[in-house]
């Protein structure tokens, strides 16, 4: 397929919309190949994603923003233009657990995640090795109470260095400063051993167990100021039984946290992911 353009829209709901962004695209020699576009009720929010063919469009890549502009300005919508060509620049962020690490990697080495994974930060060495088989450096900052704006500084310094757009935390243990989340605001993602909010805090598992669940979830989010709070991306969730150990528990939820994770970070990089409020439009 060639290369394409994808544009967000998003503003108050009024009449024509639809018809004006598509007459954008047709009169200028476009071809739409995926089109979208949702209503929420209760705010009366309108928002679309819309993608066409760069191949005979007659408005060339640098100019295509300042040629829309206007009309959005007309429309009080705000925007974003994105390249199906452009590999955006990825920064994976772990502790020790290394399930979604590995998972990343191998999806991103077979090819299904069409991104530049820059480097791999840490708050511990012990996964160096897994970093160095597929050939991304490795970069450790310890990290405590006392020395913790100095290292999220010092980390925010290597991923300007690196230009990087987005960050996935793969396990990665630490909650970070405002400071820092603000730098990429809906550009961190999370995964979260439940489905958000149940069983927040240590152990997890064991509460679940506790329980007596006969569902485990897995969810991913952007990442904001408060803790696993941010606008949900994917969720998924898996049966259990009462002869499930919390190893067996622990042992699914890795399954699931592989894969939602995988499922976002894929989501957020095809341009899919339209975040609003506390909540995202996810358009498959």
């Amino acid at each position: 397929m060639s290369a394409t353009a994808t544009m967000f829209v998003s503003g108050p709901d009024q009449r024509g919309l639809v018809a004006r962004i598509a007459n954008f695209i047709f009169e200028n020699n476009g071809n739409i190949v995926h089109s979208d576009h949702h209503i929420d009720a209760e705010t009366g929010l309108f928002l679309t994603r819309v993608e066409w063919e760069l191949e005979g469009f007659r408005i060339s890549r640098p100019e295509i923003a300042a040629s829309f502009a206007p009309l959005a300005e007309g429309m009080k919508m705000t925007w974003e233009l994105h390249f199906s060509d452009e590999r955006q620049r990825v920064a994976i962020f772990v502790s020790k657990y290394d399930h979604c690490l590995y998972d990343l990697l191998l999806r991103h080495a077979s090819g299904e995640l069409r991104c530049q994974v820059a480097l791999v930060v840490s708050n511990h060495p012990d996964l160096r090795p897994v970093a160095e088989h597929f050939r991304v450096p490795y970069h450790v900052f310890p990290i405590t109470a006392a020395t913790k704006q100095e290292q999220e500084a010092r980390e925010l310094a290597l991923l300007q260095q690196h230009g990087v757009e987005l960050i996935v935390l793969a396990r990665y243990l630490q909650v970070f400063t405002p400071e820092f989340v603000a730098r990429y605001p809906n550009r961190m993602i999370n995964i979260h051993d439940s489905f958000l909010p149940a069983f927040v805090g240590a152990g997890p598992y064991k509460q679940a167990y506790e329980r007596g669940v006969k569902l485990i979830g897995a969810t991913s989010h952007y990442v904001t100021e408060r803790l696993d709070d941010g606008p949900i991306i994917e969720q998924d969730v898996m049966r259990v039984s009462h002869r499930d150990t919390v190893e067996d528990l622990k042992r699914k939820g890795r399954d699931l946290e592989r894969v939602v994770l995988a499922r976002a970070v894929r989501l957020h990089l095809e341009h899919r992911v339209l975040a609003y409020g506390r909540r995202t439009f996810v358009f498959e």
